[in-house]
């Protein structure tokens, strides 16, 4: 899956690992789709306190389009 915004293309830029690109792709779905099983609801909450700045950039992006 491609990354759809601007702000995690650039994040992926900075990306060390698969797990790490993993994420930031997963933390954009989340933005987009909020799925709703309790994994996924946990693993979106850690990676949104651990990168609120990135996470408003989608945000922002998203209300835009």
């Amino acid at each position: 899956m491609p990354p759809y915004t601007e702000a995690v293309r650039k994040a992926l830029q900075s990306a060390n690992d698969p797990a790490a690109a993993a994420d930031l792709l997963f933390l954009e779905a989340w933005e987009m789709h909020r799925f709703g099983n309790l994994g996924a609801l946990l693993r979106a909450g850690q990676l949104r306190r651990a990168n609120p700045v990135l996470v408003a950039e989608i945000e922002a992006e998203l209300k835009a389009s």
